[in-house]
């Protein structure tokens, strides 16, 4: 149920965070209950993972930055929203992609494609364009630094990588992918290492972030906690 009537004044909520913390879920309920937009900009930076892996110039050895940043003129990437989910799916040329981009294979290489300076200064430029006229919530790994550094409201969201880990193991046995506990959790602490050590925009919290450690709470506490701020803004009622 949506709690910002439209003539309450529309802003952009930004959400970063370390990965399996449940940003997605998170952003998308926010954007649900405000009428707002929901934009999942690691889907974005999975998406290009995804086809410089079909295209041989991504594997887990390595990026031929040249051949990836050569495949990015003929990538199109849109969101449409799938009334079964209740949430929308990201397309790759017309390619409904949401269930490959969630492969442990792209987990492992989608920080290190993050890092190509071509591919982050093309998708930066489209969502900041997808957020223009505000009435958005985005969520990704810089979005309060880089994307929107003037957010109206930036949340910085973490949880103890075991809880991480445990949530992320859940999600891909739920859709049969054959991994272990260990796998995961390797995967979770190499890219927390990846993602805040890159040269180019590291994952980091903004200095007007507040900080969400949900390693406790359900999506429910998560939606109390927010809508509690919202209202202090005087965005939701």
């Amino acid at each position: 149920m949506e709690c910002c009537p439209n003539n309450r004044k529309k802003i952009v909520i930004a959400v970063d965070g370390f990965s399996s913390c449940g940003k997605s879920t998170f952003a998308r309920e926010i954007a649900a209950r405000l009428g707002y937009i929901f934009i999942d900009t690691g889907a974005m930076y999975r998406a290009v993972t995804l086809c410089g892996l079909r295209a041989g110039v991504v594997s887990p050895q390595g990026i031929d930055r040249a051949g990836l940043e050569a495949l990015l003129d003929g990538i199109d990437i849109s969101f449409r929203f799938n009334p079964a989910r209740g949430a929308s799916d990201i397309y790759v040329n017309g390619e409904c992609v949401e269930r490959e981009i969630r492969s442990i294979e792209v987990s492992g290489c989608v920080s290190a494609v993050s890092g190509v300076a071509e591919v982050r200064r093309r998708l930066v430029a489209l969502q900041q364009a997808m957020g223009r006229d505000k009435g958005i919530v985005m969520d990704g790994r810089d979005i309060g630094t880089v994307v929107f550094p003037d957010a109206e409201l930036k949340i910085f969201m973490t949880a103890d990588p075991s809880v991480r880990a445990r949530r992320r193991y859940d999600e891909l046995r739920a859709r049969g992918e054959r991994v272990t506990m260990e796998e995961v959790e390797e995967n979770i602490r190499s890219r927390d290492i990846a993602d805040q050590s890159r040269a180019i925009s590291p994952l980091r919290r903004a200095e007007d972030a507040v900080v969400l450690d949900n390693s406790r709470m359900t999506v429910a506490d998560q939606m109390e906690w927010v809508l509690g701020r919202l209202r202090e803004m005087g965005v939701c009622e």
